[in-house]
């Protein structure tokens, strides 16, 4: 009875799908999408490294590599989708498209071809600005993201395959989806039809309003399996503000880790329902600590937003500005009481690269931070300090060897690694050819790599 239930509502969500009629609404907003088109120049061994690393990538703005084996370097060209936010030309589209990227081109819908210049990126959030010349250019309608329900009809418009301004409808599946703390927006899921390509493009309301950007799928085969996700345009835009004022996004630091609160936890610690975010540890000289919070406590209340779970909490603080002051109203040994405090600066990612750093230099591919003191503890260094990769390009020297996000680099070419600025000095005496070794901590337990290096 109940799966007869499920079936019937499921196929009354599809049919009321089906019978939106988008065809206006991709008329009216066509003129303010366009294709990306991304110049790269890549060695012949980053393209045979790049052509296998591409059957794993989960993001669009996949690359379509054409060899060139009577010379190197070869050109790589990529493709993806933007769309203008404002009538003088500033775009919105995803880092992963215009990453590495040696040149930026936009094509509008009556092809003509604008070169554009990228005025920031983001990788956490996965969101660039580009810019192009031009006054009156067809601006879009930036919606509210916050507004949006679970079961409304959304559209798509994108380049799936290089096939220029394809639409595809769905609905909203979820809001809110976190896959893991390096990851700094919530996002939205939906049942779009989102393939590669589609990178970057907009996610629109029935009003014709910008609520997103289409960033990722889970895919098995690397196309389309009912699983896609948008970065929320309310997200997006504060990023796209700060990386036109300032060039780069500074984001907010409270240092807890929390926790979703499940039935059995609920019973526990006599919630009437499961809600809050269970903290499970607080980082030492943090803001958190320094206002009072304890591994144990449940923040139920941030702001004066309730907290259902560990996800709403994380997207309020990255939503948040170093400095901001923050209350939160807690639940500790069954009593609840208000703590405030003051937000810090967290902790900036960096590129490995060696001072002073050359086109012929050792470019290991990695992304770094340093440590927070509660992370020395949780990633159990062993008493050494060190410094987390939060990315790794899959073309890098990092990769081919075996580096993964998460690791700790500790010794680096037998130099220790206390911070991120120990690296780039590190790889700055490397040798030109051979073979060092990098000693890392993956998951607690030491491990030493080697790595090859061959910069001719």
């Amino acid at each position: 009875m109940m799966a007869g239930m499920s079936v019937a509502t499921t196929q009354t969500a599809h049919a009321a799908v089906a019978t939106t009629d988008f065809s206006n609404l991709v008329q009216q907003v066509t003129p303010g999408v366009a294709r990306v088109n991304v110049t790269k120049t890549v060695s012949e061994a980053e393209l045979a490294q790049a052509q296998t690393a591409e059957l794993l990538r989960q993001f669009f703005g996949d690359r379509l590599r054409i060899p060139n084996r009577a010379a190197t370097p070869a050109i790589e060209h990529a493709y993806g989708t933007a769309f203008f936010i404002t009538p003088n030309g500033y775009m919105l589209t995803n880092h992963h498209v215009v990453e590495g990227a040696d040149k930026i081109t936009v094509t509008l819908n009556d092809r003509t071809e604008l070169d554009a210049t990228l005025v920031g990126s983001d990788e956490r959030s996965d969101v660039a600005v580009l810019k192009v010349a031009g006054n009156q250019l067809p601006a879009l309608p930036i919606g509210d993201s916050n507004s949006i329900k679970v079961g409304e009809p959304v559209l798509a418009i994108g380049s799936p395959f290089g096939f220029d301004y394809s639409a595809s409808a769905g609905i909203v599946s979820a809001k809110s989806r976190s896959f893991s703390r390096e990851t700094s927006v919530p996002f939205i899921q939906t049942d779009v039809a989102l393939n590669p390509g589609n990178s970057g493009g907009p996610l629109f309301n029935q009003r014709g309003e910008v609520i997103g950007i289409n960033s990722r799928i889970f895919s098995g085969t690397g196309g389309y399996m009912g699983l896609s996700f948008s970065i929320p345009i309310d997200a997006a835009m504060d990023i796209y503000e700060q990386l036109k004022t300032n060039g780069k996004v500074m984001r907010a630091y409270l240092g807890v880790y929390p926790q979703d609160i499940d039935r059995n936890l609920a019973e526990v610690y006599k919630l009437a329902r499961p809600q809050g975010a269970l903290l499970t540890r607080v980082s030492p000289d943090s803001p958190a600590h320094k206002a009072g919070l304890k591994s144990g406590d449940i923040i139920l209340q941030y702001n004066n937003s309730n907290i259902m779970r560990a996800s709403d909490l994380l997207n309020l603080i990255n939503r948040a500005k170093p400095n901001e002051k923050f209350r939160a109203q807690i639940q500790r040994d069954g009593k609840r009481f208000t703590v405030s405090g003051t937000l810090s600066q967290a902790p900036s990612d960096v590129q490995a690269q060696g001072q002073n750093q050359q086109d012929n230099e050792v470019r290991l591919g990695l992304r770094l931070r340093n440590l927070t003191p509660d992370e020395q503890v949780e990633l159990a260094t062993d008493g050494k300090t060190g410094v987390l990769v939060t990315a790794v390009e899959p073309t890098g020297l990092a990769a081919r060897s075996g580096i993964l996000a998460g690791d700790v680099i500790t010794n680096l070419h037998q130099k220790p690694i206390r911070e991120a600025a120990d690296v780039a000095d590190a790889i700055s005496s490397l040798p030109k050819k051979g073979v060092v070794t990098i000693e890392i901590m993956r998951q607690g337990i030491p491990a030493i790599i080697g790595l090859r290096i061959d910069k001719s």
